[in-house]
């Protein structure tokens, strides 16, 4: 029997999360499919979850998007940013 691999930017079932999280927030301009597409094609999340976020973003304010190293999450919000997304950084 394997472990299946995990990629560190999606994974939420572990011990202790990585040092950092790439958030986005929610804004008055991006349609909510357009976030879903964002997060589909960006991150390769499948349909459900990607808008599983977007539903976050839009109710709550924020959702965390990636989880993994500084220069990752750096990378994740610029890449959103690229994409007209608002979207930060934290420590987590």
């Amino acid at each position: 029997m394997t472990t299946p691999l995990i990629d560190e930017r999606t994974h939420v079932a572990t011990k202790t999360l990585p040092p950092w999280a790439t958030i986005v927030w929610n804004d008055e301009v991006n349609l909510m499919s357009y976030v879903t597409h964002v997060f589909m094609k960006y991150f390769g999340y499948p349909r459900p979850k990607a808008e599983e976020l977007m539903l976050q973003v839009h109710r709550q304010g924020r959702a965390t998007v990636s989880w993994g190293g500084r220069e990752q999450m750096e990378r994740d919000a610029t890449a959103m940013q690229s994409y007209g997304l608002w979207a930060s950084l934290e420590r987590t």
